[in-house]
C-alpha cells in the first residue's frame, strides 16, 4: 500500500523555487532542499524523482505564476507603449525587490545551458509564450496606428524579450530600477 504524502507538493515547489532563486541550482544541494522545505529526502525523491526533478518544477511554477502575471498585465493596458513599458519595468522591480537574484529563468539559462535541455525547453517556452503575447499587442497596435508598422511586429517583440533579458541580467549588477527605467525608454524609440 503505497504511503499518503503527507506535505503540500505545490507549497514545497514555491519554496524550492525561492531557494534555487536565491542560490542557483548548483549551490543547492539536497540536503539544503529537504532542511528548507521540512520535508525528508525520500520524501522529495518520491514526489519529484530527484532535484533536477524538484527544479524543472520550480522553473514551471515560476512561469506559471510571475511570468504569467506578466503577460496578463499586458492585456490590462489601455495602448501598447503603456503596457510594454509596464510590463519591462514592472520586471526590472520585480528583479530588483528580489534582493539582487534577478530573473529566476535568465539565472537558470546563465547557469544551466547548454548542459540541460529540460532547462533549455522550460526557459524557451516562457520566452515564446512573452514574445507570442507582445506580437499581438504589437500588431494590434500598428492596425489602430499607435506605432510605426514599419517593423514586423514578430521581430519587434523578439527585440523587446531580448531586450528584457538583457535588463535582468544588468538588474543583477545595478539592482537599482531608476538607473535601468531610462533604457526602457530607449528601447520603446524601436516602435517610433
Amino acid at each position: 500500500m503505497p504511503r499518503t504524502r503527507e506535505f503540500d507538493t505545490e507549497a514545497a515547489v514555491s519554496r524550492a523555487m525561492e531557494l534555487f532563486w536565491t542560490r542557483g541550482y548548483e549551490a543547492t544541494s539536497v540536503r539544503d532542499l529537504t532542511q528548507h522545505l521540512g520535508i525528508g529526502q525520500g520524501s522529495l525523491y518520491a514526489a519529484f524523482g530527484d532535484k533536477d526533478g524538484l527544479y524543472r518544477a520550480a522553473l514551471e511554477h515560476y512561469r506559471a505564476t510571475l511570468a504569467a502575471d506578466a503577460l496578463r498585465s499586458l492585456e490590462e493596458e489601455a495602448d501598447a507603449r503603456t503596457a510594454i513599458r509596464a510590463l519591462l519595468t514592472e520586471r526590472i522591480r520585480v528583479a530588483v525587490r528580489s534582493d539582487g537574484r534577478g530573473c529566476l529563468a535568465v539565472n537558470a539559462v546563465c547557469e544551466r545551458l547548454p548542459r540541460d535541455a529540460a532547462t533549455r525547453r522550460t526557459v524557451r517556452d516562457m520566452q515564446d509564450a512573452s514574445r507570442e503575447a507582445l506580437a499581438e499587442v504589437l500588431r494590434a497596435a500598428m492596425e489602430r496606428g499607435e506605432i510605426a508598422a514599419r517593423h514586423d511586429p514578430h521581430t519587434a517583440a523578439a527585440f523587446l524579450v531580448t531586450f528584457l533579458n538583457g535588463l535582468l541580467v544588468s538588474s543583477k549588477i545595478t539592482p537599482d530600477a531608476r538607473a535601468l527605467d531610462p533604457l526602457v525608454d530607449v528601447a520603446l524609440t524601436a516602435l517610433d
